[in-house]
């Protein structure tokens, strides 16, 4: 029935094969990463065999959603680029879409090696000051240790004067 309507909507095809793309990406990020290999290699191979616009936006796809170390953002990103701008609503809006999540998700992995290297940063700084706070106390003990040798050295001088006035 819905492939009925669709030869009679114009974009239906490009809809459906849409719909079939993430439908293959959902499935994908549900089985084994034996499997997610599999269907990566299979999608590189459909490209590699047909350079249509859907097996590049399946690729893209896959290349976007599934987990690390298959997940290649920068490439998805470039496969991507090209569809955004195609004057094919589905393929155009769902790649504009996907490359926009790409963008963001690498913005924020930027912005959180950034704060991990701030925080690092502040981490040496403190343990610096920590350091520095640890000397200075160290010194501060020698001064007064010696202050106070000198304070017994002077009270003993005051005691054999006494005794020797006796």
């Amino acid at each position: 029935m819905l492939a009925g309507c669709a030869a009679l909507q114009p974009g239906a095809d490009e809809t459906l094969a849409v719909g079939s793309v993430v439908s293959e990406a959902v499935d994908a990020s549900r089985v084994s990463a034996a499997q997610q290999r599999r269907v990566l290699a299979d999608a590189q191979e459909a490209l590699a065999r047909e350079p249509g616009a859907v097996n590049r936006l399946r690729l893209a796809t896959l290349l976007a959603t599934l987990p690390a170390p298959l997940r290649d953002d920068a490439r998805a990103a470039e496969m991507l680029a090209p569809l955004a701008s195609t004057p094919s609503p589905a393929i155009g809006r769902f790649a504009a879409l996907l490359g926009a999540q790409i963008a963001e998700r690498q913005r924020l992995a930027r912005d959180l090696e950034r704060v991990a290297k701030d925080r690092e940063r502040v981490e040496r700084e403190r343990e610096r000051a920590e350091r520095a706070g640890d000397e200075r106390e160290k010194a501060l003990r020698q001064q007064l240790e010696a202050l106070r040798s000198i304070e017994r050295g002077i009270l003993e001088r005051e005691e054999r004067l006494r005794r020797n006035k006796r």
